[in-house]
């Protein structure tokens, strides 16, 4: 009886992500249909918007298939909007980029690792890192990068990549600091993530780094964390 009076709550707590989705994804499109945004400007405010979903999901209790379902929802559609003109603002960025494709699938990833654990806290970690630090890294590097270097083949700036290190430190560390509080390992294990979050973001050839980065970060948070707590 408890799970069929649960029901209809569930279905609210998805529309409820459902309809922020909604609302971040027609702010996009409106954007690029009716403003002179730049169009990377306009893939941030989707990149960043949407990313933030996953801490309602964690604090609501969402069950996995939820989130792994819209991750397949979501990798379907990046994946047609590539042939046809589907969400012509999110993927108009004139190069070529599997970015959108990488995002939602890492979502699906981080979800089906994380909750089957009971530690949907790493996923949100992994998931904010690429949210905040890639996507305000790119818009800081655009506007602000005056000191550019190459890695692999990618171009990057300095300007770009600190403050990647710097938001990836600290959202680990928030979310760290909540959940085990004020220990040492809360303020040590994002040292590590912040590192590799970074170098993982210099490297992203074909926006593939919407992929490494966040499962990149999650899993030495995860690990670092169980061997430094035991």
């Amino acid at each position: 009886m408890s799970s069929l009076e649960s029901f209809p709550q569930l279905w609210l707590q998805i529309a409820l992500i459902g309809v922020c989705l909604g609302v971040i994804v027609l702010l996009a499109e409106g954007l690029h249909r009716y403003t002179s945004t730049d169009p990377e400007r306009v893939r941030k405010v989707v990149h960043i918007g949407t990313g933030n979903v996953i801490l309602l999901a964690w604090w609501l209790n969402i069950p996995a298939w939820v989130g792994i379902t819209a991750s397949i929802l979501a990798s379907s559609v990046a994946l047609l909007s590539y042939k046809f003109p589907i969400l012509p603002g999110i993927n108009s960025v004139g190069r070529k980029s599997w970015g959108t494709f990488c995002y939602a699938l890492s979502i699906g990833i981080l979800v089906a690792w994380f909750w089957s654990i009971n530690q949907p806290e790493y996923a949100a970690l992994g998931i904010l890192v690429m949210t905040w630090g890639d996507g305000l890294a790119a818009l800081i590097g655009q506007k602000f990068g005056k000191h550019p270097y190459q890695f692999g083949g990618s171009k990057k700036s300095w300007e770009g990549s600190s403050t990647m290190f710097l938001v990836s430190y600290a959202v680990s560390s928030l979310i760290l600091l909540g959940v085990h509080g004020n220990i040492w390992q809360s303020w040590a294990v994002p040292l590590a993530v912040a590192i590799a979050a970074t170098a993982l973001e210099a490297f992203s050839w074909y926006g593939i780094d919407n992929l490494t980065v966040p499962v990149g970060s999650a899993a030495i948070a995860f690990f670092l964390t169980g061997l430094l707590l035991t």
